[in-house]
Order: structure tokens, then C-alpha cells, then sequence
């Protein structure tokens, strides 16, 4: 059975490469972007590379409404729904600016779109992905995270004291992959798998371009580390795991203390419960 992949974020970068890469395999895409123009470009692509039309969805992942709204139209426009890859997100710097700003909804911006975007979205489409899950593949949840992390303050989660964005960047991640590993705890791996990945360093994307200046690990690296965590059967049933590229690695302490995991998600359901669907 052809699988149905979602990737956020698939008009620049590594999503944008990711997309190119599995229109050229026995895949149904549906892609994610904030542009009409160049989500049609990428649509484009995906057909000029032989595969069918991917659905298209777009959303502002800054308002949490919106995000909402985006898992419904997945849900509606696909239909069924094999595999995430939460690819989209801001980085440390520019071009989403170094002082501290919030999202629509008032949330420290970089934790908004990075993670509490990735949570309601995932959240929102377990069901779906459940309903997908079939005797020889799991559904698949992908975080496209990052060696970057910084420890959680619960008494300033949304940093209004000493910011800075370096830290905002490594919490959203670190966020993520807790998020990652109580996705792990929650389901069985025959019906859902979690993992998260450092796709490479400093790739030549529109955020390390405009903030670093420079690149070290090509697109190529992140899109086959990515790749392999989406559709990969040697990875198959693996749940629970964070990789750097494509090896096993240990992410920040905090992400392996289940009091922490516990109270973000806690503080997750707070601040998003509004636009939860489950």
C-alpha cells in the first residue's frame, strides 16, 4: 500500500529537499507551507519528478487556531495518514529577528512555532495516524530537532527574563524531543512510532544562511538521515529514539527525567488545550 507522508515546512530547505527526494518513491504527499506561490512551485516539482499531485495545506504555524485548522484539512484532504515529519521552524536569529518576540497567541515566538505548533499538530492528528496504522508498517511521527537544547525553566518557560535566542532555540527543541519520547511511552510500536533527529550542522537552508553565513553538512545528509526515520524499513518499530543524523545519540538530561516530560506536557495542555481536538 502506497503510504501517505505529511511534511510541515516543505516549501524551503530541508523540507522543500525531503519532498523532492520521496516524490521519486512510492509515497502520497501532502505538504505544508505558509506561501500559496511556493507551495504551487514545489507542487510542481513533486509532478516533474513523475510522482502524483501532493495535496497541499497551508497554515500559519505562529497561531495555534491555525494549526488547529491545519490538521483538519489533512485529515479531510488525505484521508489517511502514514507518517509526520515535523520539519517546520524558526531558528536562533534571523530572518525571525535575535530580540524576543511573541506569536499570535502571545507565546515566546520560538517556542510557538517549534514546539507548541508541533504538539497541537501532532496531537490533532493521532487519530488519524492510528487509523492508519497497518499489520506491517507503524504510523511514524518524525521531529526534525537538533543537537541545540537548553533545559526547561518552568518558571519562566516563556523566557521573559535573560533572553536570549539561542536559548529560546535550544528549549523549543529540547521541547520537542521530550515531546518525541512521551509519544514513545503513550503507544505501542506495532501502532505508533516516535523518533526525533539532528538532521546535520549548519546545512545550507534560508535560516543558517541569513543568521551563520555559512554550511558544513549538505542537504543531502539531513534529507537522508530524515528520509530513513520517514520511510526507512530498517528503522521499523524503533520508537522512543534520538539520533544525530544517523546514529543513536543521548539528548540533554532533562529529556529522560519523566517528572520534567510530565510537567511540560501538563503545561502543553494548558496553553493549547483550546485547540485540541482529542
Amino acid at each position: 500500500m502506497t503510504r501517505t507522508v505529511a511534511i510541515t515546512g516543505a516549501t524551503d530547505g530541508l523540507g522543500r529537499a525531503l519532498a523532492v527526494r520521496l516524490a521519486a518513491e512510492d509515497v502520497r504527499l501532502v505538504l505544508h507551507g505558509r506561501d500559496p506561490g511556493k507551495l504551487d512551485r514545489i507542487a510542481a516539482d513533486v509532478r516533474a519528478a513523475g510522482a502524483a499531485a501532493p495535496v497541499t495545506v497551508t497554515a500559519d504555524l505562529s497561531e495555534l487556531a491555525q494549526v488547529a485548522r491545519l490538521a483538519g484539512a489533512i485529515a479531510d484532504e488525505a484521508g489517511r495518514l502514514d507518517v509526520l515529519v515535523n520539519n517546520a521552524g524558526i531558528g536562533s536569529g534571523e530572518p525571525d529577528g535575535r530580540e524576543r518576540r511573541t506569536s499570535r497567541d502571545g507565546h515566546e515566538l520560538r517556542f510557538a512555532v517549534n514546539y507548541l505548533a508541533t504538539f497541537v499538530l501532532t496531537e490533532n492528528l493521532i487519530p488519524l495516524l492510528r487509523a492508519s496504522a497497518t499489520a506491517d508498517h507503524a504510523a511514524r511521527v518524525v521531529h526534525v530537532a537538533s543537537l541545540g537544547q537548553h533545559p526547561l525553566d518552568f518558571d519562566d518557560l516563556m523566557l521573559e527574563r535573560d533572553y536570549s535566542g539561542t536559548r529560546a532555540y535550544g528549549q523549543s527543541k529540547l521541547a520537542q524531543i521530550m515531546h518525541c519520547l512521551d509519544l514513545a511511552g503513550r503507544f505501542a510500536p506495532a501502532d505508533l512510532t516516535a523518533t526525533c533527529l539532528h538532521p546535520g550542522t549548519y546545512m545550507p537552508t534560508k535560516i543558517v544562511l541569513s543568521e551563520i553565513g555559512f554550511s558544513s553538512d549538505t542537504l543531502d545528509t539531513g534529507v537522508a538521515a530524515t528520509r530513513r526515520l520517514a520511510v526507512g524499513p530498517e528503522v521499523e518499530g524503533g520508537t522512543g529514539q534520538f539520533f544525530d543524523r544517523v546514529r543513536p545519540a543521548r539528548a540533554n538530561d532533562q529529556a529522560y527525567d519523566a517528572a520534567a516530560r510530565a510537567t511540560l506536557r501538563a503545561r502543553s495542555l494548558a496553553l493549547a488545550g483550546a485547540h485540541l481536538t482529542g
